[in-house]
C-alpha cells in the first residue's frame, strides 16, 4: 500500500513502563526521566521551548521556583510507578500547598494569571482558559465549577489516567477555578473506576479544609456525547445527557441557572501548577501560540502504546520514538480521535502536534488521542464502523444527526462490503457532508463529517479497491466502537 510506514525505519529507544497491564493504557515516560530531569536530549524538543517574559506583576501571588522549567512530566509528576493515586500527604510533599484565602468575589488576578500563560482547554475545543473565567466572573449571580472528567472518546484514556493517578492535583485546579471566578460549590463528573479515587481524595480535602469550596462528586452515564458542555450541564439539571441548542451557553446559565464553568480535567491540573509556578513557567515549554506541555493518547501499532506528556509542538516522529517505534508497518495515523482526522503515513516527517502544524493536513489535536492504523487493517472498514457508531451516538435531535449521519454511515457500510460502486457514491457522499457541516444543533455532525471527509482523501486508492470488489487488508477491526473502557 502506498505510503505504509515500516516499523524498522522508527528508532527504537529504551524506556521505563509505568503501570503495564496487557490490553490496558498505561502511563509511561522514558527511562529516568523524572519530574525533574531536563528533555533536551531530544533535540527537537529544544526548537519549539520558548522562555517568554511577559512582564506582568502579579502582586498578591508568590510563585514557587522547586519546578525546573524545561522539565517533563509536569502534571504527571506526582505519578507512582505502581499506579496507585497520590494520597494528599504524599501531594503536598511533592507541590506545597496552593494557600488560597478565602475571598467575597472573583481573584481577578488568578484570571490573568490564566490569560498570561496561555493556557487552552485540553478537553477537544482548545478554547482560552482564561477568557472562559473571565466570562464566567463577569455574570450575576454566584457561579458553579464543573469538571468534566468524562471522557467518552474511545480511543482516548488520558483524562482516567490523570484522575487515578493523580487527583489531587485535578482538584487543585478546581479550587482555583473556584476562586477565580467567586464560585463557593463545585462538581466533579467522571464515571468509570476513577470515581472511587476521587471518592477517596474528596473526603481527605474535606477532613483538612483545605478548599474552602464544596466539591460534590457526580457518575456521569456512558455516552459520545456525554461529555459536550451543554449535554452534561442538562443531565446535572435533570434531563437526558444530551446536547442543548445554545445560547445559552453554560457560562450565562448552567447548572441549576447559575453561571457555570466548565473545564476539561487536565485543564484544571495545569491549571493548579500555574497557580503555584507561574506563566512564564507554563510557557517554557510549547511555542508562543500553544503553550505548555499536554497529555497524549497513544494507540495502535506501537511497540508500547500509553498515556504521553508532551510539550506542544513534538513531532510525530518523535512520539512513536518515545513509544519504541511501531511494531509494524503502518498506513495511516488518526489524529484527534474521532472528531479528527486520517493522516497518511507519508506526511508523518511533517507533523507537529500542533493545531498550527496539523491544520494544513485538515487535522486538529482535538482529544489528543492518536491511533497508528496498521497496514494490514483497511482504512475504509475502520472508518465505516466508526461512522456507523458516530451516527448511532447522536442524539437523534437534528436533521444533520438523524438523517444525514446515518446516510453516510450506511453508503460507507456498502462500500466497505464491497456492495456499492464508491465512484457513484462519492458525488452523494461529498454532497451529504456539505449538507451536514455548520446545520447541526451541536458540532457532533461536524466532527463526524470531518473524520470521513479525511478518510476519502487518505484512503482513495482503497477505495477503489473497494469499488472493484477488492480490499487491501486481511487485519482485524481495531478502533472500539462501544463505551470506554479503560483499566490499568
Amino acid at each position: 500500500m502506498q505510503g505504509q510506514l515500516s516499523g524498522q525505519r522508527i528508532k527504537v529507544l529504551p524506556r521505563r513502563d509505568f503501570m503495564h497491564q496487557a490490553g490496558a493504557f498505561r502511563l509511561v515516560r522514558p527511562q529516568g526521566l523524572s519530574a525533574h530531569d531536563q528533555i533536551h536530549p531530544h533535540a527537537c524538543l529544544r526548537s519549539f521551548i520558548q522562555k517568554m517574559d511577559h512582564g506582568h506583576v502579579f502582586k498578591r501571588i508568590h510563585f514557587q521556583d522547586e519546578m525546573p522549567r524545561m522539565a517533563l512530566p509536569r502534571v504527571l509528576a506526582g505519578a507512582s510507578a505502581d499506579g496507585a493515586p497520590a494520597s494528599l500527604a504524599e501531594h503536598r510533599e511533592r507541590y506545597g500547598d496552593l494557600a488560597l484565602r478565602p475571598r467575597r468575589g472573583p481573584v481577578l488576578e488568578l484570571i490573568e494569571v490564566a490569560e498570561a500563560a496561555g493556557l487552552r482547554g485540553r478537553g477537544g475545543a482548545g478554547f482560552p482558559t482564561g477568557r472562559k473565567l473571565r466570562a464566567v466572573a463577569g455574570r450575576r449571580g454566584r457561579p458553579i465549577v464543573l469538571a468534566n472528567g468524562t471522557e467518552g472518546e474511545p480511543v482516548s484514556g488520558k483524562d482516567s489516567v490523570l484522575l487515578r493517578c493523580v487527583p489531587h492535583l485535578v482538584l487543585d485546579g478546581v479550587a482555583v477555578a473556584a476562586a477565580a471566578v467567586g464560585a463557593r460549590e463545585a462538581i466533579v463528573a467522571a464515571g468509570g473506576p476513577e470515581i472511587a479515587v476521587l471518592e477517596t481524595a474528596i473526603a481527605e480535602r474535606q477532613r483538612h479544609s483545605i478548599d474552602g469550596i464544596s466539591i460534590r462528586l457526580v457518575k456521569v452515564p456512558d455516552g459520545f456525547v456525554t461529555g459536550e458542555e451543554t449535554a452534561l450541564v442538562h443531565w446535572l439539571n435533570g434531563g437526558p445527557a444530551k446536547p442543548t441548542f445554545t445560547p445559552p451557553r453554560p457560562f450565562e446559565r448552567g447548572v441549576d441557572r447559575a453561571p457555570t464553568l466548565v473545564q476539561n480535567v487536565e485543564t484544571l491540573a495545569h491549571l493548579g501548577l500555574i497557580a503555584r509556578f507561574g506563566p512564564d513557567w507554563f510557557r517554557a515549554l510549547g511555542t508562543v501560540e500553544e503553550p505548555g506541555s499536554a497529555l497524549v493518547t497513544l494507540g495502535g501499532a506501537v511497540r508500547r502504546p500509553g498515556v504521553y506528556e508532551i510539550p506542544l509542538g513534538l513531532p510525530l516522529l518523535d512520539l512513536l520514538d518515545w513509544a519504541g517505534g511501531a511494531s509494524g508497518p503502518i498506513s495511516a495515523f488518526l489524529v484527534g480521535g474521532y472528531f479528527g482526522a486520517w493522516v497518511g503515513a507519508g506526511d508523518l516527517g511533517s507533523v507537529a502536534l500542533l493545531d498550527s502544524g496539523l491544520r494544513p493536513l485538515g487535522a486538529a489535536l482535538g482529544a489528543r488521542a492518536i491511533f497508528a492504523l496498521p497496514a494490514d487493517t483497511c482504512g475504509v472498514v475502520e472508518t465505516a464502523r466508526v461512522a456507523r457508531y458516530l451516527a448511532d451516538e447522536s442524539a437523534g435531535q437534528c436533521g444533520p444527526c438523524l438523517h444525514g449521519l446515518d446516510a453516510v454511515a450506511t453508503a460507507l457500510e456498502q462500500i466497505a462490503r464491497a456492495e456499492a460502486d464508491r465512484r457513484s457514491q462519492d458525488g452523494r457522499l461529498e454532497r451529504w457532508l456539505g449538507l451536514i457541516e455548520g446545520r447541526g444543533a451541536c458540532r457532533h455532525p461536524d466532527g463526524a463529517a470531518r473524520f470521513v471527509k479525511s478518510a476519502l482523501r487518505v484512503f482513495a486508492a482503497e477505495f477503489e479497491l473497494h469499488a472493484r470488489g477488492s480490499c487491501s487488508g486481511d487485519g482485524p477491526p481495531l478502533l472500539p466502537v462501544g463505551p470506554r473502557r479503560v483499566s490499568l
